[in-house]
């Protein structure tokens, strides 16, 4: 039988970034959780521009339960995988998580959320939610579902405790704001601004006979650079040769 369990939607009363400041010290270890011995990075990933975090970690967990169950189960430690999934653009933050150890034995799902409050753009909410399913545990089936109530209601106290004690150490090294995520400029690359500037040149450079047959062409009484209906010919005047002249001063 699958167990749910939901805890209760948690406020905290500042800007999401802050929160993630202080969520982000919990790793890679956390002496406030004195079962969560160690973690290490799976899998990583940043998108260019900073707005997408995710990270895959491997979590070691010393579980307090009693020593003959875990004699009979043949170990001292179990371990999880946790990933984040963090976007700093929308301003969210997806845990899932799931046992590795007595996996075909024991399924164990949790799932929490970093998000927004709905009311007020400079609080966020926390939302919590596991399921367990036993498939058999050597007898100790229902030792083990008191065993995950009892972790899971004390992980869920424990969690608020944490966040706010972070957020306490980085107001004492004076960190009280964090900026929102916003995206980059945009910068022309250096590959481009190269070709631009051989083509300005190209453009600007006249050959000496190109020049003397321009001179050659141009009917009496009419100054170079100058139509016959009067009016003035500018050879920079198109939009690509403004393109180039902008990149001189936009590089």
């Amino acid at each position: 039988m699958v167990q749910k369990y939901q805890s209760p939607v948690r406020v905290y009363k500042h800007p999401f970034e802050l929160i993630m400041a202080a969520y982000e010290r919990r790793f890679p270890t956390c002496p406030l959780i004195p079962m969560f011995v160690d973690s290490d990075t799976v899998s990583e990933f940043k998108s260019e521009d900073g707005a997408i975090h995710v990270i895959e970690r491997r979590c070691k967990l010393d579980i307090d339960a009693p020593r003959l169950l875990k004699k009979i189960a043949g170990v001292d430690y179990v371990y999880f995988v946790q990933k984040n999934s963090l976007n700093y653009r929308e301003r969210t933050l997806h845990i899932e998580a799931h046992n590795e150890t007595f996996s075909n034995r024991v399924i164990i799902n949790e799932h929490c959320c970093y998000t927004v409050h709905p009311e007020n753009e400079d609080w966020t909410c926390f939302e919590q939610s596991a399921s367990l399913d036993i498939k058999s545990f050597f007898g100790f089936e229902s030792t083990v579902e008191k065993i995950a109530m009892k972790q899971y209601t004390s992980n869920i106290k424990k969690g608020k405790e944490i966040i706010e004690y972070y957020l306490r150490q980085l107001e004492e090294e004076g960190v009280t704001f964090v900026p929102r995520w916003t995206p980059p400029s945009i910068a022309p690359s250096s590959e481009t601004s190269a070709s631009c500037k051989k083509q300005a040149v190209a453009s600007a450079v006249v050959p000496d006979a190109a020049l003397k047959e321009g001179l050659s062409s141009e009917t009496p009484g009419h100054p170079s650079g100058v139509k016959k209906n009067g009016s003035r010919y500018c050879p920079f005047s198109s939009s690509l040769c403004t393109t180039l002249i902008l990149s001189f001063f936009l590089e």
